[in-house]
């Protein structure tokens, strides 16, 4: 198996930089706690929101709520009822992106491996991305709603996702490819990603 680390994520002996204090998380983790209020409630002012997020423990100021509904792509929507409400477009269903917003899916992707990929590991068609605990979801969310040709899945956990590749040796290639949006910040540009070699690999 090639492991791949992303240097600056490990702490020293016995301390672990993913302990936080009670009532704090991490962006990727707030995130997807928004998401699934956003999901499980009509949410019709950030304030509302704010107060679901402080029944669960959460405690988030105006400003950073308001960066985070745009972070990751709260619209205000009529409901059924005929009221705004809050909701994150691309869940469940067809999550294929529509033109012009496939570059912003890959641009959000790029962010999100600067702030939470802790490391990758490749065996074959299979890589397995570490993040901080209560990201992984969320990341997995961001990778499917980019819909790469190369990535035919993925299976996500509290801190580690299963990436499964459609060459069934491109394992190593993707792994590498996250690790480079990690360092960056910028969306991957290798055909690795946007590509399907599995008919090469059978030819070799």
């Amino acid at each position: 198996m090639s492991t791949y680390t992303r240097a600056g994520r490990h702490s020293e002996r016995g301390r672990s930089p993913l302990n936080t204090p009670k009532g704090v998380m991490s962006k990727a983790a707030r995130h997807a706690k928004i998401i699934t209020l956003l999901e499980q409630h009509e949410v019709r002012s950030q304030s509302e929101l704010a107060e679901l997020l402080a029944d669960d423990g959460v405690q988030v100021t105006q400003g950073t709520l308001s960066r985070d509904l745009v972070e990751i792509g709260a619209l205000r929507v009529r409901s059924t009822g005929g009221r705004l409400v809050y909701a994150v477009p691309g869940e469940g269903g067809d999550r294929t992106p529509h033109v012009g917003e496939f570059a912003s899916f890959e641009a959000r992707l790029a962010r999100l491996c600067g702030e939470v990929l802790v490391s990758a590991e490749a065996s074959a068609n299979l890589v397995v991305l570490r993040t901080p605990p209560g990201a992984a979801q969320y990341f997995a969310s961001a990778v499917d709603r980019v819909g790469w040709e190369a990535i035919l899945g993925t299976i996500a956990g509290d801190d580690t996702i299963l990436l499964i590749t459609r060459s069934p040796n491109g394992g190593g290639d993707i792994a590498q490819q996250f690790l480079i949006m990690s360092r960056t910040g910028k969306p991957a540009g290798s055909s690795a990603l946007h590509s399907n070699n599995s008919e090469k690999d059978e030819h070799q």
